[in-house]
């Protein structure tokens, strides 16, 4: 599953403009990374993202930074939750979700080796049938390809959880909804319904 990797941004100092101090308007913000596929060693998330990615200075800048992974989302339209006895038009539109948000402290990685490393770990996670060529700093095809990548090593200091599918509404009501995924079958609409089906025994706000 692939997730967002999000870091911290911060502006530059004041700077001095022909002798004068012009004070640079402070801007903090947040720069988000696709972060393809990623596996899990111990209390780490290993990741790779392409060198080039502008990504790079904020995280040697600060090393904080927050990995969240989205599974299975779909749009349910107003009409689909209005209650009984309400016209359909009241109805208020959400999203269903499965969402994961890892807080971490990130290790770059850059050692050609210890990249490799961070890719057969990757690899024996996706393909554990071991039908990949090798994974060699001196052989191809991932040998020449490691020059190109920077590895992460998350260490996971905390994690958050969500899973919104409308817990708190009647069990007729969420299997209606998950009918009416099922049938639209647009994106993830079929397994968002399934995996609501599965939660059917879930009532009330949503606890960990």
């Amino acid at each position: 599953m692939a997730g967002v990797l999000l870091v911290r941004l911060q502006s530059p100092a004041p700077d001095l403009d022909r002798g004068r101090a012009r004070g640079r308007q402070h801007q903090a913000g947040l720069a988000a990374a696709f972060a393809g596929p990623q596996a899990y060693d111990g209390n780490h998330l290993l990741v790779h993202l392409a060198r080039p990615n502008p990504v790079w200075n904020a995280i040697e800048h600060d090393p904080h930074v927050t990995f969240t992974v989205i599974g299975d989302h779909a749009f349910v339209p107003g009409p689909w939750r209005a209650g009984p006895g309400t016209p359909p038009t009241d109805g208020v539109p959400t999203s269903y979700y499965a969402a994961v948000q890892f807080t971490c402290r990130a290790v770059i990685v850059d050692d050609p080796e210890a990249k490799a490393e961070l890719l057969r770990r990757q690899l024996a996670h996706f393909q554990p049938d071991g039908d990949h060529g090798p994974v060699a700093v001196d052989r191809p095809p991932y040998g020449r390809m490691l020059s190109g990548i920077r590895g992460l090593r998350l260490e996971v200091t905390d994690v958050r959880a969500k899973f919104k599918y409308d817990d708190h509404k009647p069990v007729e009501h969420r299997t209606a909804v998950a009918g009416r995924l099922t049938e639209r079958g647009q994106g993830l609409d079929v397994p968002t319904a399934r995996r609501q089906l599965r939660r059917l025994d879930r009532i009330g706000p949503w606890k960990p």
